[in-house]
């Protein structure tokens, strides 16, 4: 007889590992930043925001940005289309801000 596995997605892998070693979810950030400036996988880095804010708790972060624990869900939801400043409210309550980093001159379009 064949049973069946039940297997961890990716998001609830990293989300136990972050559990186990909170001191690592700053690099998580940086590295997830990093991977979204590379390639602009808006879907990729709201689901790697949501396994951190799991971590974090996310009625913590609501309370934190002044939103709604829904408010929040939504925001960093797979179909979610945040608002620029529901983003940045969120990170803030996460302990992170939004800060512009010059690119290399070799990686910005040529002068019309």
């Amino acid at each position: 007889m064949l049973t069946m596995r039940n297997y961890r997605t990716i998001a609830e892998v990293e989300e136990g590992y972050l559990r186990t070693h909170p001191e690592e979810i700053d690099d998580y950030v940086t590295v997830l930043f990093d991977e979204y400036a590379q390639s602009g996988d808006t879907a990729a880095l709201l689901a790697s925001l949501r396994v951190v804010g799991r971590v974090k708790g996310v009625s913590n972060i609501a309370e934190s940005a002044g939103l709604s624990r829904k408010g929040v869900q939504k925001a960093l939801s797979e179909n979610g289309n945040p608002q620029f400043a529901s983003v940045n409210a969120i990170l803030h309550a996460m302990g992170y801000r939004l800060m512009p980093q010059k690119l290399p001159s070799s990686s910005l379009p040529a002068p019309l």
